[in-house]
């Protein structure tokens, strides 16, 4: 998935609202989407930014043989308690 768009696209918010699912899946490719109104910009749509490495990478590392970890049948099991663990809940960010 790339992360950073790679064009912009300006909508209305009634061109928004008639089809939120196909404007989420443009962002999901890439595509910013900024919704104006009255041309004037209101909101921008685009993908976050992803820190590290999806878990198929990881795997595919740790099957290559270049770390030292062991990939066994519970492995994935090891992995969601190790994101339980370490899960903190989200802070809401209070009006200004």
């Amino acid at each position: 998935m790339n992360v950073y768009p790679v064009m912009t696209v300006h909508m209305t918010e009634a061109e928004l609202a008639r089809d939120v699912p196909a404007v989420l899946e443009k962002v999901r490719q890439g595509i910013e989407v900024v919704i104006e109104q009255d041309d004037r910009p209101v909101a921008v749509l685009k993908a976050p930014r992803v820190k590290g490495r999806k878990i198929s990478e990881v795997i595919a590392a740790l099957e290559a043989g270049r770390a030292s970890a062991v990939v066994d049948e519970d492995f994935g099991r090891d992995v969601e308690e190790g994101i339980k663990a370490h899960r903190e809940p989200r802070k809401r960010r209070q009006p200004s």
